[in-house]
């Protein structure tokens, strides 16, 4: 089976990337534990996934396949997200008493994360359910891991569902740890080591 191509996503293209993405984390352990119910999911999915990864497609570090059927949302290094934006939709999104449990990953996750000089972030990754076990997410990620390779470049990212830990394990990332903040789903913290 032939891997899809994989190209970068142009500013146009974010609407459907966003589409796409909020497909692929319809049944994330993570993202249904933030937002449980349906209606509240599909209203603040696209929102949330734009306001925390959203400038990778204004920096030109968005991947996607030709139709959509994948994308993932890397950010370069030296780029951070805008914790304020982040910080205020959030707010908006979850009530005063399970704020304080998100903010408590987030915290944990920036904690693992190595802010080296050389390191991209892959804060969102995912594939159209109706596309999935078909190549997409591992051409995506050979994509981007062929360019560390040749750049020297290290990357991390967090896996909010076990059942993708194997396809970055196949892909070089190692992990460092384990999250988990009271009644939430594990996150696992993992980090690809630059390559000499």
């Amino acid at each position: 089976m032939n891997q899809p191509s994989v190209n970068l996503a142009t500013l146009d293209d974010r609407p459907r990337v966003l589409s796409t993405l909020a497909l692929a984390f319809s049944s994330d352990p993570l993202m249904r534990w933030m937002l449980p119910e349906s209606d509240r999911f599909i209203d603040n999915i696209k929102g949330l996934f734009d306001v925390f990864a959203g400038h990778s497609i204004d920096g030109e570090t968005c991947l996607v396949t030709p139709s959509f059927e994948g994308a993932a949302m890397w950010v370069a290094p030296g780029i951070d997200i805008d914790e304020e934006a982040v910080g205020e939709f959030f707010a908006k999104t979850f009530s005063p008493a399970f704020l304080p449990k998100v903010n408590e990953i987030l915290e944990a996750m920036d904690s693992y994360h190595p802010h080296d000089d050389n390191c991209w972030y892959l804060p969102l990754i995912g594939v159209d359910p109706g596309h999935q076990n078909k190549g997409v997410g591992a051409a995506l990620m050979k994509h981007m891991t062929e360019k560390l390779d040749r750049e020297g470049g290290m990357a991390y990212l967090e896996s909010s569902n076990q059942k993708n830990i194997s396809l970055y394990l196949r892909h070089g990332f190692e992990i460092m740890g384990e999250i988990q903040i009271e009644d939430s789903p594990i996150v696992t913290p993992m980090v690809r080591q630059e390559r000499n």
